[in-house]
């Protein structure tokens, strides 16, 4: 599951119900809080969606990834993406876990809203994905834009975007009324089978519109065992 929070400045609880009502084993966030009491409110946002840390913090630049108790954790890193002069500093939180015996890379990023700088962002994040030596490898985010664009036209050309693959619930992530944009999404190596993927229908449009100024995309994701 990937979900941008906008530094939990909206309604949490509505935020805190559409996690627990999707259930993930892994939650990528975008936009965490990055300044004071940072490392308290991951906690708490996490031990509320009854979830652990994984990765993340101010060294993956407002990025967390978030897990499930049936999640191992193998190793887990945070990555500070080169940044150009005037712009946000960017990264990636990732790690390699293991679910029900499936061993994957997983990394959570938020790519720049300058085109160049994000293209160049897409290659990063995907070889820096790849270093982590997995077999199997899901990247999850708020990439900045849609399909047929230059970083993530990129990242689908290497991998599986799941809304593609197999589109499921809604599309549009962007903005939080009447979204019309697919900003957000979840990519997959060749060798996961992409069940389903997208923004989940069976939650209110009025925790949608509370929580966040983007909607999460969930995937179903079926990954060989090892």
């Amino acid at each position: 599951m990937s979900y941008n929070v906008r530094s939990l400045r909206d309604d949490r609880d509505a935020l805190v119900r559409i996690v627990r009502q999707c259930a993930p084993d892994v939650l990528c966030v975008q936009e965490a809080p990055r300044f004071v009491r940072r490392r308290q409110a991951a906690a708490r946002l996490a031990r509320e969606c009854g979830l652990v840390v994984i990765a993340g913090g101010d060294t993956a630049s407002g990025l967390w990834v978030l897990g499930s108790l049936r999640v191992t954790v193998r190793q887990a890193i945070d990555v500070l993406l080169p940044r150009t002069a005037g712009l946000h500093q960017r990264g990636m939180a990732a790690a390699v876990v293991e679910v029900a015996g499936a061993r994957f890379a997983v990394g959570g990023t938020h790519l720049s809203p300058d085109a160049a700088e994000r293209r160049t962002q897409a290659d990063l994040v995907l070889g820096r994905l790849a270093s982590l030596g997995a077999e199997h490898r899901v990247l999850a985010g708020d990439f900045n834009e849609s399909a047929g664009r230059p970083a993530w036209d990129r990242l689908a050309g290497e991998l599986q975007d799941g809304y593609a693959v197999a589109p499921w619930g809604s599309e549009y992530t962007s903005p939080r009324r009447d979204p019309g944009r697919r900003l957000d999404g979840v990519f997959a190596s060749a060798g996961v089978e992409v069940v389903e993927c997208g923004v989940p229908d069976d939650v209110t449009d009025a925790d949608y519109t509370a929580a966040s100024d983007h909607r999460p995309v969930l995937a179903t994701l079926r990954i060989p065992a090892a």
